[in-house]
């Protein structure tokens, strides 16, 4: 009995002493949780239901020259409702209000929310969804509501922002001002100026930590974020919107008429390089033409006859001959190395002087005087191209820039027939940008400048970036060359190819172009097919504005010399801007005031010197903003024409550099 009571008590002792192993295990692991470890796991716990999610930043606006708004940023709002975040007596108190100002907001019955809502909370809803697309101006409008201005801890009111690019007065210049788009994988890509200065654009991110609510539903923890976005800056074009419309529609016109495949134009700032216009326009397989490239800038080709102004450049400069030397057609047709020469016109033009030949636009003309002064030294001709910077990129800041190409002595690329065929532009190619440089250099005496596409960068009322004229060649040629050859593309268009572009009333000056693409595969191939260019400047006295237009794939039976199908264009942008505006008379009574002027401009000082936020609905939106400029104040714009809405309501105390957004429609 004494055995088994002691064996009894070894077991009970035994037991007692693992409970209290496991009871000194037990606490060294809590402690070692607690104190060793315990970052980690309540790091991870966080992780799950704490996150840290990005706030895309505003981008900046791009502007036309003219302060038009061509692309702009505006927020977008979908909002949800947390149905269990509200106490229980401010969800009562407040549901039916928070539903009738809701009704009028999103047109929707008052009944329907105060339903929803009722079910929502019975539910344990949270995450209901109340309205997707909301403007800037109705999000901060719901942020006022019942209930939801206690803030969405309290309130339950939860909102996520995403940015819209809009482009307020349609597809101005589109391929231009570009884009810059993300792939789901992660990798961005983009066009133009948008994509050229996204560095400037794009601002930067902010954060803001989301508490999780249920399965991918999160809610922001508090009303502040964690880092705030900061907007990007804002991009004044050179574009302007007057000349662009000008240039857009006359290009269209002719495209659709001679059924073409695609065109573009450009109009260059003689002086500064400053594109105020471009326009690329395709034919989609629906027949109509839309901006699907930036040929101009993209698209290197050879160009023709256009190619001719740097034969006649080279020639005077060089002291190689005069512009009196007679040359002799030879019926249309020369041979160089068993390859024929010929003139568009049948039989050729006779004799006639080196400037005659380049109006009429004679191929064997122009070939015969480069070669027979250039045969023992090509090498001289093509260092001057080289010189004038032609055979390289302009170094434009879009991607895609089209390279150019003019074949060098010495190299595989050169052989017999090389000189005579750049003679009248084949065998060499530029895009529309870099011929039009060349123009351009001629009409500003000699100077060639860089074309541009944006003049500053700002923020607000601050210049952070200004783009000044860069000159590419500072005299591509003597000012006695530029003079005679200036007097020759004035010519042209009077007497010569353009003849049909002439008005006495108006003066112009440029060379038309006409390239056979293609023109290898045989004179009665299907693939070959025409581009048709007119490159000048105007006025031709004073010349202002150079411009290049260039259709390809002109249809064949209703035309394709560069005269008839481009020079049009070329002719109706000219005269749309510099005759086509109101005229100007005398004004009388100028010292006479205005009862009416007089009120509206008291009126207007009382508001500028006033300490609250005017009401400026029905405003025009430029006096909108000067008027809150001048209260210093910063304004967003979103749209056109007069002020709808206003996102800080009339009568709020007015907080210098506090930003204001203006609707209009």
């Amino acid at each position: 009995m004494a055995v088994e009571e002691k064996n009894i008590s070894y077991r009970i002792y035994l037991v007692a002493f693992v409970i209290v192993i496991m009871a000194v295990g037990i606490l060294v692991k809590l402690t070692n949780i607690q104190w060793v470890e315990g970052d980690y796991y309540r790091k991870k716990g966080k992780d799950k239901t704490v996150k840290e999610f990005v706030i895309p930043a505003n981008k900046g606006n791009v502007y036309s020259a003219d302060g038009s708004l061509l692309a702009t940023s505006i927020p977008n709002y979908t909002v949800r409702f947390d149905a269990m975040a509200p106490k229980k007596e401010d969800f009562d108190k407040n549901i039916k209000a928070l539903a009738d100002s809701l009704s009028i907001l999103l047109e929707k019955p008052s009944s329907h929310y105060y339903n929803e809502f009722r079910k929502a909370r019975a539910n344990k809803n949270r995450y209901l969804l109340l309205a997707r697309g909301l403007s800037y101006t109705e999000f901060m409008r719901m942020k006022t509501f019942p209930l939801f201005k206690l803030g969405p801890n309290k309130g339950g009111l939860i909102s996520e922002q995403k940015t819209v690019r809009e482009h307020p007065i349609g597809m101005v210049a589109q391929r231009t001002i570009g884009y810059e788009r993300q792939y789901v994988d992660g990798g961005v890509d983009g066009k133009g100026i948008e994509w050229a200065f996204k560095d400037y654009l794009n601002g930067k991110d902010g954060k803001v930590l989301k508490q999780k609510i249920a399965k991918g539903q999160w809610k922001p923890i508090s009303d502040n974020n964690q880092v705030e976005p900061q907007d990007g800056y804002d991009i004044v074009s050179t574009i302007d919107v007057y000349i662009q419309d000008i240039a857009h529609h006359a290009l269209l016109k002719q495209l659709e008429y001679y059924e073409a495949e695609h065109g573009c134009v450009v109009v260059m700032e003689t002086k500064t390089g400053e594109v105020k216009a471009i326009s690329n326009l395709g034919i989609g397989a629906d027949g109509t033409y839309s901006e699907t490239q930036n040929y101009a800038v993209t698209e290197s080709h050879e160009p023709g006859s256009t190619f001719k102004l740097i034969d006649l450049i080279a020639l005077i400069d060089d002291n190689k001959v005069d512009t009196s030397k007679v040359y002799d057609s030879h019926g249309g047709t020369v041979v160089y190395h068993n390859r024929r020469v010929n003139d568009s016109k049948k039989g050729g033009y006779g004799k006639v002087s080196l400037a005659r030949g380049f109006e009429l636009s004679s191929n064997t003309i122009m070939a015969q005087a480069v070669y027979e002064n250039y045969k023992d030294n090509p090498k001289q001709f093509v260092d001057r191209i080289n010189a004038m910077g032609l055979n390289k990129p302009l170094g434009l800041p879009f991607k895609g820039e089209g390279i150019p190409f003019i074949p060098q002595p010495k190299t595989k690329r050169w052989n017999g027939i090389s000189l005579p065929w750049m003679a009248y532009g084949y065998g060499v190619s530029m895009t529309p940008l870099q011929t039009l440089t060349v123009y351009n250099a001629i009409a500003n005496n000699g100077e060639m400048v860089k074309p541009i596409f944006v003049k500053e960068i700002k923020e607000w009322n601050k210049t952070i970036k200004k783009f000044d004229k860069e000159v590419i060649n500072p005299r591509i040629c003597s000012d006695e060359t530029v003079k005679k050859v200036r007097k020759i593309l004035e010519n042209t268009v009077k007497k010569g190819t353009g003849s049909k572009l002439y008005s006495k009333d108006f003066s112009m000056a440029g060379k038309t172009g006409t390239a056979q693409v293609d023109y290898a595969k045989g004179k009665h191939s299907d693939a070959m097919y025409y581009a048709s260019s007119f490159a000048g400047y105007f006025p031709a006295d004073n010349p202002k504005y150079s411009c290049i237009v260039i259709i390809h794939k002109p249809s064949k039976s209703k035309g394709f010399y560069g005269g008839d199908v481009s020079g049009p264009v070329f002719k109706r942008i000219a005269q749309k801007i510099f005759t086509d505006v109101p005229s100007t008379n005398e004004i009388k009574n100028l010292d006479r005031k205005s009862k009416m002027q007089e009120a509206n401009f008291g009126k207007y000082s009382n508001l500028v010197s006033s300490e609250k936020v005017p009401n400026v609905h029905g405003m025009p939106g430029m006096d909108a903003v000067a008027l809150f400029e001048n209260l210093k104040m910063k304004v967003k714009v979103i749209g056109v024409g007069k002020v709808k809405k206003q996102s800080i309501q009339a009568g709020q105390p007015i907080i210098k550099n506090n930003t204001i957004t203006l609707e209009l429609s």
